[in-house]
């Protein structure tokens, strides 16, 4: 298959290359929800994390995948949910979500009262993979919902209706940045329900197999130098020289899609990384540290053949 063949060329044990193909037999797809199967935009590398990930959905566990910013959360979370051919559901947890946005909230239809059932319940229904963005943001009501979810029971109580059950396909990935307004420590009930997969940084491989799939007709030396800077503003980040603002691989791949229309590196990498953090000082840093990368003189002709 296609969509399994990144897994391949990285590695990947062909047994459980085997198993997914079977669960994608097993468990096909409603034609309702197709659409909602989406081919990400970009491809998870990382042999370990792809098999501790594709090892645990295989055996029915949900996921929690944590760490710093910019190590690829979504991006694996996304890259997951393609792989094994599911529908995907994206629940972004806010100070203001509660039970109803997950489970559903009654409505008037047809002189009735009925159930506009929410992501959590179409996921279960559907066999589809929820990932539940920010999790450590969610409030004491959505968590309680999630408890009886994510747990054996694999069941959700929906009050005033039935009780349903999970489909055997579903699965729930967790992810959470740490230290972010608004966060706070996930109990030990809740954790429990996940096997937890703390991500690696970025590295030069990761990020070079990154630029080098989305960027086929970028020049070598150009993606060394974007590689370049992204490890650079890491490391500082790391160092507290600078915050994480900065630290933005889809801001750093979208100014290398815009140079492709022929704006200047030096503007694209402005509008993608610099102008991402908001305090003067910090700026001068970033812009210090784009400035040894990416020379203000460079054209389109420097990034891409």
């Amino acid at each position: 298959m296609n969509e399994l063949k990144f897994l391949e060329e990285q590695g990947v044990s062909s047994s459980l290359i085997n198993k997914i193909v079977k669960f994608r037999e097993v468990y096909p797809v409603s034609d309702e929800v197709k659409n909602r199967i989406i081919k990400p935009a970009i491809p998870f590398y990382g042999k370990d994390i792809l098999e501790m990930a594709i090892a645990g959905i295989l055996q029915g566990q949900n996921l929690l995948l944590t760490g710093p910013k910019a190590t690829g959360k979504n991006i694996l979370a996304e890259n997951l949910a393609y792989i094994f051919n599911r529908p995907s559901y994206n629940i972004s947890f806010h100070v203001n979500t509660n039970s109803g946005d997950l489970i559903g909230t009654d409505t008037f239809e047809d002189n009735e009262v009925k159930l506009r059932k929410g992501s959590i319940y179409r996921c279960a229904e559907y066999g589809g993979f929820g990932i539940l963005d920010e999790i450590n943001m969610a409030k004491n009501d959505a968590v309680s919902v999630l408890h009886a979810t994510l747990d054996y029971r694999r069941s959700i109580d929906v009050p005033g209706y039935d009780k349903i059950d999970l489909h055997p396909a579903a699965r729930f990935i967790g992810t959470m940045n740490y230290g972010y307004a608004g966060t706070k420590e996930l109990n030990e009930a809740l954790v429990s329900r996940f096997l937890v997969i703390d991500m690696p940084a970025q590295t030069e491989e990761t990020l070079g197999f990154i630029f080098h799939q989305m960027f086929p007709n970028a020049r070598e030396s150009a993606i060394e130098q974007f590689v370049g800077l992204f490890l650079d503003l890491q490391l500082k980040a790391l160092n507290s020289e600078i915050s994480t603002k900065a630290l933005d691989l889809r801001g750093l791949l979208a100014a290398m899609k815009i140079v492709d229309v022929g704006l200047s590196p030096a503007k694209a990498v402005r509008m993608g990384v610099v102008n991402k953090t908001f305090d003067v000082f910090e700026k001068e840093i970033v812009e210090d540290v784009v400035s040894t990368r990416i020379p203000s003189e460079w054209t389109r002709e420097d990034v891409y053949e």
